[in-house]
């Protein structure tokens, strides 16, 4: 057998020592009880009891180098496995002439720097109106629409306002 399979089996006894040692341990505070507890006390003790020894055995489990060590080999193995399938999916890609998630990236961080740069020219541009409309004199809220109606009105011709009427 090669390193990696001796090792597996290693952590699969350990584990299942882990297990073997939770249910017996489940086991003995199932049937000790006291025996002056009325009946639905004793049921809470049960209960207890296992819950007790579940919790524990759950946390030496988890705590156990065997458990943390799979964990580690199973965090790196995703890592890798991430690394390789983008690294894949990324030659694909190119050798489909399609575009890469990186240039799609930048497409979007570019449209979010030119949205920003735009937002930030308008409440210039606002802020200008404003200071221009409080030199004049006008609140900027009001709109002066009977003068520019009267110079409508000077500008016809008498041809334009014959048809008018």
């Amino acid at each position: 057998m090669n390193e990696d399979s001796q090792r597996t089996a290693e952590q699969a006894a350990a584990f299942q020592k882990i297990w073997v040692d939770s249910v017996s341990k489940t086991m003995q505070t199932l049937f000790t009880f006291n025996p002056e507890a009325v009946p639905p006390e004793i049921a809470r003790q049960i209960r207890r009891g296992i819950l007790e020894a579940l919790a524990k055995s759950w946390d030496e489990f988890m705590r156990s180098p065997q458990f943390l060590e799979g964990m580690k080999q199973w965090m790196d193995q995703a890592v890798t496995f991430r690394k390789m399938s983008n690294d894949f999916l990324a030659t694909a890609r190119s050798e489909m002439q399609a575009t890469s998630r990186d240039d799609i990236d930048t497409v979007m961080l570019t449209v979010r720097h030119m949205e920003k740069r735009i937002l930030d020219r308008v409440d210039e541009l606002a802020t200008q109106v404003a200071d221009l409309s409080n030199r004049v004199g006008h609140s900027p809220g009001i709109r002066q629409a009977a003068p520019a109606n009267q110079a409508r009105k000077r500008r016809r011709t008498p041809r334009q306002r014959q048809g008018a009427h």
